[in-house]
């Protein structure tokens, strides 16, 4: 399936949007370690953590400057944030300058990511994740 620019930069728009309103409503209710809110349909579930599992947990601790925290939680929240962070400014940029730099981008890294070479390790780094998760029993 492709995807135009105009979708793939309001879907990308969107989702930032509300990951910047989960994020406040997570801080704001000052969400711990002890104290979460269990939105993951996996874990519900299964009571088994998914990969993402701690993500949230993650980008507000990288919001308060806890690094190793941040990463200890779940690695992905670093890359969650890093998308947050940089997604609505290109987007922005992209629109005011009639480019289409991140959607050339996407779909090279879309492109990148459908061989075998990358997307097994990916993959594998995914389960790994998964299995560390569980391990931490989050």
């Amino acid at each position: 399936m492709t995807i135009n620019r105009n979708k793939l930069y309001s879907i990308l728009f969107i989702a930032c949007i509300a990951g910047y309103i989960w994020l406040y409503y997570s801080i704001k209710i000052n969400l711990t370690e002890t104290n979460s809110v269990e939105v993951c349909l996996i874990k519900h579930l299964t009571s088994i953590p998914c990969p993402s599992c701690g993500s949230t947990r993650s980008v507000i601790s990288l919001t308060k400057g806890n690094l190793n925290e941040a990463f200890n939680l779940n690695p992905f929240g670093l890359v969650i944030a890093l998308i947050m962070l940089i997604a609505p400014v290109w987007i922005i940029t992209d629109l005011i300058l009639s480019n289409n730099s991140l959607f050339v981008f996407y779909q090279k890294i879309e492109n990148t990511l459908k061989k075998t070479k990358y997307a097994i390790p990916l993959i594998l780094l995914v389960i790994i994740n998964w299995i560390w998760n569980i391990t931490k029993d989050l």
